[in-house]
């Protein structure tokens, strides 16, 4: 048995050097040949084609051109994958920026945007190699699913215009409080070409999921609708009446005209575009994570989106950051490392270079069709209601984040939601240490027949390679989450049985929760047995509700008790009723 603690850091000794070295040099390294080549052309083609029409679709629905999204990716997404910490993480334009770069635009204009793009590149790279990237992980759980769940709402509201081919008196409000009485007046004007156009692009994608899941259904949906609009002479908006097309190669790089007025104006927006950026990046790179049972280095992917920024900026193209559903369909795809995400760019710079005018007769309605799909995506629909029923102090942090990211703005949202939740943890720990107020500050020493029930030493225990006992101590809360997550992800891959010991956790909150249901279902991919031990009955209960019940995970009252059903074998599951204490 190994018996790790929260102190084993590797990290806290490593190099400036190896913590910042691309996870491209790390595959190369290990050794690359043909067969993980074919893998990786599979993979960004496959990427490539999902990306093709997100690029596009985002891009108009942020007021720039679909050109600009498709430069984002190619060129972003290059860098993304050729300097990033993450060996499988795909970057380009991502439907959460949707709602602050058309605020810029219509602020700011298209240079203002260009100019904040690249600031906040340079903002990116200033937190990746200051290594801050760590702190980025402590914003609580229900603030990510909170401020997710409203950008979905808000992009498909900015899409409802476009879906219903709405001709609107004057030009359509961004805050959704004013959008909503102007899409109502247009209602009459709607257009039914257009609506049949994005009810099919929407049947097929989800048909395609549900009956081919493999197939590329955004492809096929885009390419139907523009192919139907062609032969029918339909009369809808396509990227060649609204854009005039796509250029047919990359522009050159250029800087976009600016002052020290310019900068100060467009600087709030830089900020705003780094924030949501490294919270979105290392979202992505933690999905991948626990989809391959792989880490990320979250500091040197911060350095490699600041490099994507500044270069996409130059390049014309918008903001760019790692993307949750291109990172997933790339580790399904079969992707070995970074070379595919270099691919998928590489695929997409050929579609503008061989195919640009066929973007032309693709209509506006079917690209908002898309974008419906990705927003009804975005939802975590079961995490959310799961938040909902939990506590009502982490049901408070949701719905205040939730509603400000509506009504509001999304930084505001974050901090709102990063306040209730620091507050809402200050309070759990009054309440817990409340019940312990007589306990001492430190504990003296106590003779051996004074320390309860003892078992005799084992010391077969120890030198159990099969076996892995971790003791968390205090509070598991959104602060220490990425800690312990990145010690548990450390623990050798050979083990058949991980024993986690709560005896010493006074409370958790949904965002350890989750780490801790993460790791769990990475472990049971693995083939190992995931044992908690110690949990009193307001941890099993948070614990329940989250889903970490069996046969996800077992339970045992005591680390001795779960040793001993180990080193057995039996595979029989003991689950204390809430009511009963394992306190031992």
């Amino acid at each position: 048995m190994n018996t790790r603690t929260s102190t084993d850091d590797p990290a806290a000794t490593a190099g400036f050097a190896e913590l910042f070295t691309p996870k491209l040099v790390t595959v190369l390294r290990e050794g690359y040949g043909v067969s993980q080549f074919r893998s990786d052309l599979a993979a960004g083609l496959t990427v490539a084609i999902v990306a093709l029409p997100l690029s596009m679709a985002i891009a108009i629905a942020s007021g720039a051109s679909p050109a600009q999204g498709l430069y984002a990716a190619i060129i972003g997404g290059f860098l993304v994958s050729a300097l990033g910490g993450s060996r499988f993480q795909i970057g380009g334009p991502a439907g959460a920026f949707i709602v602050l770069v058309a605020a810029t635009v219509q602020l700011h204009g298209m240079d203002g945007l260009i100019l904040a793009t690249i600031l906040s590149g340079a903002l990116l790279l200033a937190i990746g190699l200051l290594r801050l990237g760590t702190y980025i992980k402590f914003i609580p759980y229900p603030v990510t699913v909170g401020f997710t769940a409203g950008i979905a709402v808000i992009i498909f509201a900015s899409q409802i215009k476009e879906l219903l081919g709405l001709s609107l008196a004057g030009r359509e409000p961004g805050p959704l409080v004013e959008k909503l009485p102007v899409i109502w007046a247009g209602l009459p004007t709607f257009d039914p070409p257009t609506v049949a156009l994005a009810l099919a692009t929407i049947g097929v994608i989800v048909g395609v999921k549900r009956l081919r899941p493999h197939w590329p259904g955004m492809l096929i949906a885009v390419a139907g609708a523009a192919a139907a609009a062609a032969m029918l002479d339909l009369p809808v908006a396509t990227i060649g009446t609204r854009f005039g097309g796509i250029p047919d190669s990359l522009p050159m790089p250029a800087l976009p005209e600016f002052s020290i007025a310019k900068i100060q104006a467009v600087f709030p927006s830089a900020v705003a575009f780094a924030l949501l950026g490294s919270i979105e990046s290392l979202l992505s790179a933690v999905v991948a994570d626990g989809m391959t049972g792989r880490r990320h280095r979250s500091n040197c992917e911060l350095v490699a989106q600041g490099a994507a920024n500044l270069a996409s900026g130059i390049f014309g193209g918008i903001c760019v950051t790692g993307t949750i559903a291109r990172t997933a369909t790339n580790v399904r795809a079969g992707a070995h490392g970074p070379i595919a995400g270099i691919l998928h760019s590489a695929f997409l710079l050929l579609f503008i270079l061989v195919a640009a005018p066929l973007a032309s007769y693709i209509p506006l309605a079917s690209l908002a069709g898309v974008l419906a799909v990705v927003a009804w995506n975005m939802v975590e629909k079961h995490a959310f209601l799961t938040l909902l029923k939990a506590s009502r102090g982490d049901a408070a942090v949701l719905s205040a984040t939730f509603l400000l990211t509506i009504f509001r703005d999304l930084t505001e949202a974050i901090v709102v939601g990063f306040a209730l939740g620091s507050v809402l943890f200050i309070h759990r720990m009054s309440k817990t240490t409340a019940i312990a107020q007589h306990a001492p500050l430190v504990i003296e020493d106590r003779p051996d027949d004074r320390n309860g029930d003892r078992a005799p030493y084992d010391e077969a225990s120890s030198t159990d390679p099969d076996v892995v006992v971790y003791r968390i101590s205090g509070a598991f809360f959104f602060g220490a989450a990425a800690s312990i997550s990145s010690v548990l992800d450390r623990i050798d891959d050979t083990y058949r049985t991980l024993i986690i010991d709560f005896a010493a956790v006074p409370f958790l909150d949904s965002t350890a929760a989750n780490t801790l249901e993460s790791l769990a279902r990475k472990a049971v991919r693995r083939g190992a047995r995931v044992t908690l031990t110690g949990t009193s009955h307001g941890l099993r209960k948070e614990l329940f509700v989250h889903g970490i019940k069996p046969p996800l995970v077992h339970y045992e009252p005591t680390v001795e008790k779960a040793l001993k059903r180990a080193r057995n074998g039996r595979a029989g599951v003991v689950v204390p009723a809430l009511g009963q204490s394992q306190n031992s």
